[in-house]
């Protein structure tokens, strides 16, 4: 059996176009494992800080052991932080952590045995710099996430994602403004 040439033009249109929706395909599941290993970051920063605010919490408890209000509020923002999953209960969360953070510093502020001491010194450093750490993580995230939700709502892309079961991500999105800068862990006057 042998092909003319409208048999040989049909079968490299079909080559192209199962080539075509191989790549689209492929193209969906690498941003989709990126979107996933990107949130897999951020969950790694966001759990050194929950580590961290213990942390916290254990130093300033032995200088400043009769706010306990304060100190259950964070311990508090802390256990919910850890048991939110999805972008956007993580980030309501962590909104919640990052006002309690505030709530300890403005402790702190009223100690000044605590602000000399050098563990709570040493804590804030790294308190500090894991929130660089963390915005720098979000933004891959959602640069990532938007990538990925550009290619699913995008022709021809949609039509593999639709076959493919592919779905749009959310953002990780703070919701109040104040939110949006790290907690002060600054204590020099």
């Amino acid at each position: 059996m042998s092909l003319d040439a409208g048999g040989w033009l049909f079968l490299i249109a079909l080559a192209v176009v199962i080539a075509l929706f191989i790549g689209l395909y492929n193209r969906l599941v690498r941003l989709r494992q990126g979107a996933r290993a990107a949130w897999s970051d951020i969950d790694a920063q966001l759990k050194r800080r929950a580590d961290l605010v213990g942390n916290l919490v254990e130093t300033v408890k032995g200088s400043a052991a009769h706010e306990e209000r304060t100190l259950m509020d964070v311990t508090r923002a802390r256990a919910a932080a850890g048991i939110a999953r999805e972008p956007g209960a993580r980030a309501e969360a962590e909104n919640g952590l990052t006002q309690a953070l505030r709530s300890l510093f403005a402790v702190a502020e009223a100690y000044p045995d605590l602000k000399a001491n050098q563990s709570f010194i040493g804590l804030q450093a790294e308190l500090s710099q894991l929130e660089i750490d963390t915005l720098a993580a979000r933004r891959y995230y959602n640069a990532v996430v938007r990538d990925l939700n550009a290619a699913i709502e995008s022709f021809p892309s949609n039509l593999m994602a639709g076959l493919g079961g592919f779905r749009a991500m959310t953002f990780f999105e703070l919701q109040d403004a104040a939110d949006r800068t790290p907690p002060r862990v600054s204590f020099d006057r």
